[in-house]
């Protein structure tokens, strides 16, 4: 219900059913918080957002409006309260903004301090807690941490890992691992949701930014790039640019002046997955060769997820290595032969909005005969924004009109939808209801899966088959569908699940700030792109039809049964 309040003095329409902070950012007015977000609502800790009513101060956060209230924003009492707490915060904090992971834009901390004209008196804090750097894809730094438990609530409400907790300690609060020391030893599947939402850099991703920067700069080693899907409409918002606006010809831009040798995509490599995955789909539907339900295996915190959670059904995720592995895989054998570049020479690094991608590159299942990784270094979206703003080039001034490298660069709108939930499984059905049944084309567009229900169902026919399938959105609602399928009480043939919300438009490594609203706009940028698309089906693409008559012969053949797929083991 909307009730009439008087905000700095104006009469405002306010809902009742919202909090004060949230009614005022739906007004354009900005209150500071260090433990809200929008996808998790408050965690009532900091208590910077204090406004004022009827002369006293309450946390904005946890308030709902009332008739009658009279609220002040800005006094001097308000502002001396928030800067009291910043104050507070920032004796016990760690002063090397200049080489935090989070002081690049990214830190609320940093920018509330700027705005409180707070100063770090703490010069030499002393270092209580070991960095934990047990995993490749995050690191773990509690001398930052300010407790605002948004890393709790994001494990635990959303996606229903449960790796931080709260305890007492010595009186204190603090915020401890679940059955573990470090990272590694617990639940997690570095997804990197708990890094999004950290405020701080307790929680980032393993910058390997500068190095990569360094190298480039030496033209020692022969350099091609991937960028994932969802990079493509996601990367411009680092660069002021509106969410799902496809922005490829500026990143190709961007990587050329940065000194990459080839600029592919992995739109092409997404198209060999369903040309596999679709393959051992139809075997294991036609054949009984190999366990059902089928699980798309492109996610890798998807894959961390069932090998720590669930190892029983290790038999049930296909064999076929995500895009950014199969990408690499064929770089150092199918692109080094046919450019006649030494595989030793070439250096394969991966742009993708995903954490939890950098520990995939690193399994040793990723390895050939050589002990040579399929993919040398993998930088998220933040990185890359990063790797362009430090060499000073004008992201958003780059020209249209360029366009990916030929022979492993050209995609189809298919692979490009794997950037959202739903995606892996839409592109398959178009290329194995094309196979399976006596269509040409086939239905292209498969409204019931797409979208951000957490848990999508559907059944399609094709030919004389009947398919029941399931999207799992977000890791948080998977654990009831692994127990319904163990139990016998619920049954698929085709499972697709990512660990994060709307897919890897929501990865870890993406943008910040990322709410619904932004994912949104991220992901009917993809489908816009789909629709309007001349090349909608992964086995249309010519590249495609190339790389298989010149030297895969057969989906899930000899050859691309060694270089493009993989196995996994039990890690609980």
């Amino acid at each position: 219900m909307d009730i009439k309040l008087i905000v700095n003095n104006k009469k405002r329409i306010f809902d009742n059913e919202i909090t004060l902070l949230e009614n005022l950012g739906n007004i354009g007015i900005d209150i500071p918080s260090l433990c809200y977000h929008k996808d998790l609502g408050s965690q009532d800790v900091c208590g910077i957002c204090v406004v004022e009513i009827d002369g006293e101060l309450v946390k904005s956060c946890s308030t709902k409006p009332k008739v009658g209230m009279v609220i002040k924003t800005y006094t001097d009492e308000i502002e001396a309260r928030r800067k009291e707490i910043l104050e507070k915060l920032m004796e016990n904090h760690p002063n090397d903004c200049l080489t935090c992971e989070k002081a690049k834009g990214d830190c609320q901390l940093q920018d509330a301090c700027y705005e409180y004209g707070v100063e770090n008196r703490n010069i030499k804090p002393i270092k209580i807690y070991e960095v934990d750097r047990s995993t490749e894809g995050m690191i773990r730094d509690m001398n930052k941490c300010i407790k605002c438990e948004k890393c709790v609530a994001v494990c635990r409400d959303i996606q229903g890992i449960g790796v931080y907790d709260i305890e007492e300690i010595d009186g204190e609060k603090e915020i401890v691992l679940v059955d573990g020391n470090n990272l590694s030893e617990t639940k997690c599947i570095s997804c990197g949701q708990c890094v999004k939402v950290c405020p701080v850099g307790a929680l980032v991703e393993n910058n390997t930014v500068v190095e990569l920067s360094r190298e480039l700069k030496k033209r020692e080693k022969h350099f091609i790039v991937q960028m994932a899907p969802a990079i493509k409409h996601t990367i411009g918002e680092e660069f002021f640019i509106a969410p799902g606006q496809d922005v490829t010809s500026m990143m190709v831009g961007a990587l050329k002046k940065l000194g990459f040798s080839k600029v592919f995509s992995t739109d092409y490599s997404a198209d060999v997955t369903i040309m596999e995955e679709g393959t051992e789909l139809i075997q294991r539907l036609t054949t009984g060769k190999g366990k059902t339900p089928m699980f798309t295996s492109c996610c890798p915190g998807w894959v961390n997820y069932v090998e720590k959670n669930h190892p029983e059904f290790l038999g049930n995720l296909s064999s076929c290595k995500s895009p950014q592995q199969i990408f690499g895989a064929l770089a150092k054998s199918y692109y080094a032969e046919e450019s006649k570049v030494p595989k030793e020479d070439i250096v394969v690094v991966s742009i993708m909005p995903c954490t939890a991608k950098k520990g995939e590159a690193q399994r040793a299942e990723m390895e050939d005969h050589d002990r040579a990784r399929d993919v040398d270094v993998v930088i998220t979206t933040r990185e890359f924004a990063k790797l362009v703003k430090m060499n000073n080039i004008n992201f958003a001034a780059l020209p249209d009109g360029q366009d990916y490298d030929s022979f492993m660069g050209k995609g189809s709108s298919a692979g490009r939808l794997f950037g959202t939930s739903g995606g892996v499984m839409e592109a398959a059905l178009r290329t194995v209801a094309t196979v399976l049944s006596d269509e040409k084309v086939g239905v292209l567009e498969f409204e019931e899966i797409r979208g951000f229900k957490n848990v999508k169902e559907t059944t399609v026919e094709i030919g004389e088959h009947k398919l029941k399938l399931v999207v799992v959105n977000g890791i948080g609602s998977a654990h009831s569908i692994m127990e319904g399928i163990k139990s016998g009480s619920l049954y698929y043939d085709f499972v697709e699940v990512m660990a994060c919300h709307g897919g890897c438009i929501s990865g870890g490594g993406a943008p910040i700030p990322d709410n619904l609203d932004v994912r949104r706009q991220r992901m009917e940028g993809m489908h816009g792109f789909d629709k309007t698309s001349t090349l909608r089906r992964s086995h249309d693409n010519p590249e495609i039809k190339r790389l298989y008559e010149n030297y895969l012969e057969d989906p899930c053949g000899h050859k691309s049964h060694h270089l493009l797929h993989t196995t996994y083991s039990d890690k609980s």
